[in-house]
């Protein structure tokens, strides 16, 4: 199916989103209202579950129902290729960290050796440990890595072609209601990944199915655009952010794809694409290229001088870069290229 650039464009506004979150507590005279809004940035990962649950149905999802589990393992091997090797290069880079700081008579508590195996396995946040370690973003991607191992049984098992409008919305709301009774008693998204993220994963993933069978259906983006502004207005108003923030976002990404190729879409310029290009690089290096940079630059605890603050991003970004055209793409076409029979 031809890319729909306006979502590759709204994830690396995502992508960027969190690592704003991540370094938000340290950038001087942040104003308070400023600082509130990127707290908020831990939200970009719910987009992103939603998204990847879309993307992968919209390409996978009638291959895998039609032919069968005999296509599941191209599809992983295509998943591996897609998060792995990335992944596992962060990985030499957070040890490179570590053994740095332990030449120097330091220890930092992020990086146990013991865990380390879980990590390249991407199980980690699979309920087996009680903290982000290593590289922290890289949670989310074990919690993508263990719905890409269900999701060639969900399409085997549910076509959503088959199911009328109305029950395929039934399923989207059951399907964040779980995700909202699981987590009823937590404050926000966020909390206590190690044990809610995986729920957070495959609840929004698996809603993200069906609001790719619902695009595919070609409705008028008003409703979903309607949807949209009453979760946010419920969310303002007091509504628990685990109960309409997942339902907003789920209309967000129809409203997206619905409105997707119309001229003068911000999202679908060039540099907004280029953005969504290179995200899964940003996302997945920034965080320890914040630490990287604090320990070889920041000396003194405290707020992060503005002119500090812009030497980082621009670093994350050009580091985005390389990566992508240097590692990840070349990596992926390597892995692909070896696993053909």
């Amino acid at each position: 199916m031809t890319e729909l650039r306006a979502l590759t464009g709204a994830r690396g506004l995502a992508a960027w989103a969190v690592v704003l979150y991540h370094i938000r507590a340290s950038i001087a005279g942040l104003p308070p209202a400023a600082e509130g809004l990127l707290a908020k940035g831990y939200l970009a990962v719910d987009f992103f579950f939603l998204l990847s649950g879309f993307v992968i149905w919209l390409t996978w999802g009638a291959r895998l129902h039609d032919g069968g589990m005999g296509a599941a393992p191209l599809f992983w091997r295509k998943r591996v290729a897609r998060i792995w090797p990335l992944h596992a290069l962060m990985l030499g880079f957070a040890a490179a960290i570590a053994l740095a700081l332990a030449t120097t008579g330091r220890h930092d508590p992020a990086f146990p050796l013991a865990e380390l195996p879980l990590h390249l396995l991407l199980v980690q946040n699979w309920g087996i440990t009680d903290a982000l370690r290593w590289n922290d973003p890289a949670w989310s991607i074990s919690c993508e890595a263990a719905a890409y191992i269900l999701f060639p049984l969900l399409a085997c098992a549910a076509d959503w072609r088959r199911l009328p409008t109305v029950l395929l919305v039934a399923v989207a709301v059951a399907l964040l209601a779980v995700l909202h009774v699981v987590m009823r008693d937590q404050p926000s998204l966020g909390s206590d990944i190690p044990h809610y993220g995986l729920t957070r994963c495959l609840t929004e993933f698996g809603c993200g199915t069906v609001v790719a069978a619902l695009f595919l259906r070609r409705p008028s983006f008003l409703w979903p655009a309607t949807i949209l502004l009453l979760c946010c207005a419920a969310w303002v108003a007091g509504a628990p952010e685990t109960a309409v923030v997942p339902a907003a976002f789920a209309a967000l990404l129809l409203t997206l794809a619905l409105t997707a190729g119309r001229a003068g879409n911000p999202l679908e310029t060039r540099a907004i694409h280029y953005l969504g290009d290179i995200s899964y690089a940003t996302y997945l290096s920034h965080f320890l290229l914040w630490k990287a940079f604090k320990l070889a630059f920041v000396h003194q605890p405290g707020p992060v001088p503005p002119a500090a603050i812009a030497a980082y991003l621009g670093i994350v970004f050009a580091a985005s870069v390389a990566l992508y055209h240097l590692w990840e793409r070349p990596a992926q076409r390597w892995v692909n290229a070896a696993s053909l029979p």
